[in-house]
């Protein structure tokens, strides 16, 4: 096989895993949607790992698209940054396997605060899925790498999950042109929108 054919390869596992995903879509992601646009707080996003650096463009594509959203470091949130999270809040919580310690361990202390919870997991009968209010749960044949060890198909779907969520929420919100301007006015889109508003 040449590299361009490893490369394909790659898009294409990545490109069904998606396409299932879409045709999977059932009612737990309307609850979901439901919860956020109910939320009185924040949206806060947690992981670890490649799903924490996924958290972290959910939170950025949340806060841009009209939702006040964060990312917390489920590290970091045991050590003291759970003293963001409040009673109305919605935390999404970001695991494969549903079983990542780090992730787990922010449960008791989320369950004392009150706040809903939202899972994002391959695994329907996991901990994390079982202990949140909705579980979002994907599924896929394999991992896009060779040794299918790499987060590559799973922190992709995870991707898609997270804007799926915040395009529908900005949807529901009536979000416009103009209140993406408000929160995005520089770079090339804010140019763009500039021009537009002239």
């Amino acid at each position: 096989m040449d590299l361009l054919s490893y490369v394909k390869n790659a898009i294409d596992v990545e490109a069904d895993s998606i396409k299932k995903l879409s045709e999977n879509v059932g009612p737990e992601f309307e609850s979901a949607i439901t919860l956020l646009a109910n939320c009185k707080g924040k949206v806060v996003i947690t992981g670890v790992g490649k799903s924490g650096h996924i958290g972290k463009k959910i939170a950025a594509s949340l806060a841009s698209t009209g939702t006040p959203a964060f990312f917390v470091h489920s590290t970091e949130g045991v050590h003291g940054d759970l003293g963001m999270i409040q009673e109305n809040d919605v935390v999404i919580m970001i695991s494969n396997s549903g079983e990542t310690g780090e992730v787990l361990s922010l449960l008791p202390s989320i369950g004392k605060i009150g706040c809903k919870k939202i899972a994002i997991t391959s695994k329907s009968e996991s901990t994390l899925a079982k202990a949140c209010d909705v579980a979002l749960v994907y599924q896929y044949d394999r991992e896009a790498d060779p040794l299918g060890l790499a987060p590559t198909t799973s922190s992709t779907l995870t991707l898609v999950i997270g804007d799926a969520l915040a395009v529908a929420l900005s949807i529901l919100k009536g979000f416009k042109k103009e209140d993406f301007h408000l929160y995005h006015p520089g770079g090339s889109l804010g140019k763009q929108l500039s021009e537009k508003a002239k």
